[in-house]
């Protein structure tokens, strides 16, 4: 990257980790009573794969270390928003999936966000949003190389 560029790259940045921040910020508190972005994260990866997945495949997925998965699958679990069992091809790994409580969570929390999200979509417009789209999927493609 060339001096020339430095500064349009440090303002796109800049205006992302902002966004990220404010966007969670406003996600968390807008979600039901006792579930947090990290739960919701998983219960909506869960739900739009519809299938399950070993805890080291949704660390990779988020890119989380493996502890901070284990705890979330264990609070999912203790919730009664996840299914864990052994793998039967492999007994040293286990497999994750959505349970019907989970699967209703999840349909609770989009029905909290989806107002707040709708609103800034209307603000800012949606033919502007949906040109934005392919430039952060470029983006995060690019980033997610390493």
């Amino acid at each position: 990257m060339t001096r020339e560029r430095t500064p349009i790259a440090a303002a796109l940045f800049s205006e992302i980790f902002m966004a990220d921040q404010l966007a969670r910020s406003r996600l968390a508190k807008a979600l039901p009573k006792g579930m947090e972005l990290s739960h919701f994260s998983v219960l909506n990866h869960l739900a739009r794969l519809g299938e399950e997945r070993s805890p080291a495949q949704l660390a990779k997925s988020f890119h989380v270390t493996r502890g901070a998965m284990t705890n979330t699958i264990n609070r999912l679990d203790w919730a009664g928003h996840v299914h864990i069992r052994p793998d039967w091809e492999d007994a040293r790994k286990k497999l994750v999936s959505i349970s019907p409580a989970g699967r209703v969570a999840c349909d609770a929390a989009i029905a909290a966000l989806a107002p707040m999200l709708a609103e800034v979509v209307d603000a800012v417009g949606e033919d502007r949003v949906r040109a934005a789209l392919p430039v952060l999927r470029e983006i995060r493609a690019r980033l997610a190389e390493d």
